[in-house]
Parts: structure tokens; sequence; C-alpha cells
């Protein structure tokens, strides 16, 4: 599996994961949404440790610089 997620991109889908934790566990975000809320921040930890995003594959997207030798 070929990394298509940059530096930047890796730290903000953890900043928003851990954001999304946060608001959820003060009981700030509740419900179903906040429910798809924590469900979602799991997706965005697991594809910033990967390095990888199947949906940025999918469209041909990536962050990741590219280094011509």
């Amino acid at each position: 599996m070929k990394t298509n997620l940059g530096l930047l991109d890796r730290f903000i889908r953890l900043v928003v994961a851990i954001t999304i934790d946060i608001l959820y566990f003060n009981d700030t975000l509740s419900g179903v949404l906040g429910q798809l809320l924590v469900v979602l921040s799991g997706v965005f930890v697991v594809t910033a440790v990967v390095g990888h995003c199947p949906l940025y594959k999918l469209v041909g997207f990536s962050t990741q610089k590219t280094t011509q030798a």
C-alpha cells in the first residue's frame, strides 16, 4: 500500500480526531451525531497512522510529496 497522505494532512487528521473525541467524552457532542463523529475520528486516526486514504486513491488524489531522482 503506497502512502498518499503528507505529513501536514496526517497531523490535521490526528488533531481533528483528538478534538472530536474530547468533545464527545466531555458530553459536548452526544447522540447519533456524536457517535458517528467518534467513528469518523477512528477512521482519521487509522488513516493518519497508516498514511494511506482509500478515498484519496479512489479519486486519484495525494498530498504526499513525491521526490524525483
